[in-house]
């Protein structure tokens, strides 16, 4: 059956089909203007794990929304599909994530981690599988841009987009990247793990194509990352927490904040959410809660605004959703509908809307 004949014969008020793709629609990932490429990795996490779950937690949850887009016509035939989730590399991060956090007790416990041998066979061997995964999402990622495909990745920790982000300086010599997150995730090999979810900006700017980075909800730093923030003025801009909302007790509403974050991106926009830029009520179970963040309407508006506003949004990434003990679906809920927004969004920007 082909796209066109799955459109006229699917139902879009209809429970959603338990066997078919990601929000239930009938559609493969040929025939999906979106792809959704899941990387269930949480090697690095310094707090809490089990983010490596979010891809599976956010499909199966994918089929509880409804499809129903208020500021797109029909955009459920966009067409947006799940890429199979890959066994091999969860199995291999379950395993590394074991050696990993070996590391990291002896690291917290006062150990000489550069001196003992132990540890550092362990650092060697985490740092060298990163890069692999790296590679393994570039390649993933490079594989359906050439075929056309608007890509969104779904983690896993904040580590797992640095593959798109090398991706998408094969495709574009330049674009900015909007980060929504509690954390500046601005640290230099954080533990010493090269490719640390804490690490995901500070190595994204060592990509030439990256000539923009614009942090929106920042709330948890340390004094390392604010001297990368203030020694980069004109390639880093921070949006703190803190001052936005002491914007809004004087009077400024958001739609002003947001349009001011729009002048500071130029015309292509990678998007980098990680689930803890919301209010921890919205993703309790994340592996680094932060209390302050936004609502979910908030971040959604500021991408819609950004779809709206003429620059085009070239790729996304949801990261940090974790599913909750004895089957709580709420964060896996939450980030399903963000999913959802995100994608439609991103068609949005790129005239991908019938």
């Amino acid at each position: 059956m082909s796209k066109a004949d799955k459109i006229k014969s699917f139902d879009p008020n209809s429970p959603g089909d338990p066997n078919a793709n990601l929000f239930g629609l009938p559609f493969t990932c040929d025939e999906a203007e979106v792809v959704v490429i899941p990387v269930p990795w949480d090697v690095t996490v310094s707090y809490s794990d089990g983010t490596s779950a979010g891809p599976e937690a956010i499909f199966d949850a994918s089929f509880q929304v409804d499809l129903y887009e208020p500021t797109i016509h029909n955009a459920w035939k966009i067409g947006i599909a799940m890429d199979e989730i890959p066994e091999e590399l969860k199995e291999q991060g379950a395993e590394l994530r074991e050696e990993a956090k070996a590391y990291i007790d002896a690291f917290t416990n006062g150990i000489d981690v550069e001196n003992d041998a132990t540890s550092q066979a362990i650092l060697s061997k985490v740092n060298a599988a990163t890069i692999e995964m790296n590679a393994w999402v570039k390649s993933k990622a490079l594989h359906w841009m050439n075929k056309g495909k608007l890509v969104m990745l779904v983690g896993g920790d904040h580590s797992t987009p640095m593959g798109m982000i090398q991706a998408l300086q094969e495709k574009y010599p330049s674009f900015g990247i909007l980060q929504i997150d509690a954390h500046a995730d601005l640290r230099i090999a954080y533990e010493g793990f090269t490719y640390s979810h804490a690490s995901i900006m500070y190595n994204a700017l060592q990509v030439p194509a990256v000539i923009k980075l614009v942090q929106v909800g920042i709330r948890d730093y340390c004094l390392q990352e604010v001297e990368i923030i203030q020694s980069q003025p004109d390639r880093i801009k921070t949006y703190f927490d803190r001052d936005l909302k002491v914007e809004n007790y004087r009077g400024k509403t958001w739609a002003q904040q947001v349009d001011d974050i729009i002048t500071q991106l130029p015309e292509h926009v990678y998007i980098s959410f990680d689930i803890d830029g919301l209010d921890p009520k919205l993703c309790p179970h994340t592996g680094t809660p932060v209390a302050g963040g936004f609502e979910f309407e908030q971040a959604a508006y500021l991408i819609e605004q950004v779809a709206r506003s003429g620059k085009k949004i070239i790729a996304c990434d949801l990261n940090e959703v974790t599913p909750g003990p004895d089957g709580d679906e709420w964060d896996a809920n939450v980030g399903a509908r963000m999913l959802f927004r995100m994608c439609n969004m991103m068609a949005l920007s790129n005239n991908r809307v019938s």
